[in-house]
C-alpha cells in the first residue's frame, strides 16, 4: 500500500476543521498518518517540553522513548537542526536511539506552529530499510504546516 497523500492532507483537515490545541492534532495526525501506509511501523510525536528535551507525545505503534535530548539520535538532529531527517539505515547513523529494534528506516520533520517555533517533532519508524522518499517528506511537509500553523 502507499499513501494518497491528496486524500490523506483532505481526510485531516476535515477531522480538524476548528482544532486549535496541538495534542488533539497531534493524536488525529498520528493515528491518519499510521493508518495509512504499511511501510509506517511507529508513528508519532516528540515534542517540546523544555529548551533541549523532547517528551513523547501522541503516537501510534510500540511504546516509544519517553524523552530525548536535542543533541541525540534523529529526532534530537532534527529538532536541533530545524531540518527534516530522511535515514534509510538507522544502523549508519551513529546516534541513532533505538527505542525499538525493529526499526530499519526513520523519517522526522521539524513541526512548528503559527509564529513559527519549533514545537515538537513528527516521527516515524518502519521495519523496512530505505523505506522513505523525498516525496513522502515533502507531501508530510506540507500536511505539518497546513494543520499546525494554525495553533
Amino acid at each position: 500500500m502507499t499513501v494518497d497523500y491528496d486524500h490523506l492532507h483532505k481526510t485531516i483537515q476535515a477531522l480538524t476543521e476548528n482544532e486549535r490545541d496541538a495534542v488533539a492534532l497531534m493524536a488525529t495526525v498520528a493515528c491518519e498518518v499510521h493508518h495509512s501506509d504499511d511501510r509506517f511501523d511507529w508513528t508519532g510525536f516528540y515534542r517540546v517540553t523544555e529548551p533541549e528535551l523532547l517528551k513523547i507525545g501522541p503516537y501510534q505503534g510500540g511504546h516509544g522513548c519517553l524523552t530525548i535530548p536535542f543533541s541525540r539520535g534523529v529526532c534530537g538532529a532534527a529538532a536541533r537542526s530545524d531540518e527534516i531527517q530522511l535515514v534509510p539505515d538507522v544502523d549508519a547513523f551513529s546516534d541513532h536511539i533505538a527505542c525499538a529494534s525493529s526499526t530499519r528506516s526513520e523519517l522526522v520533520l521539524p513541526v512548528h506552529d503559527a509564529s513559527g517555533a519549533l514545537i515538537a517533532v513528527f516521527d516515524i519508524d518502519s521495519d523496512q530499510p530505505d523505506a522513505f522518499t523525498e516525496a513522502d517528506a515533502d507531501a508530510l511537509a506540507a500536511l505539518l504546516k497546513a494543520v499546525f500553523g494554525r495553533c
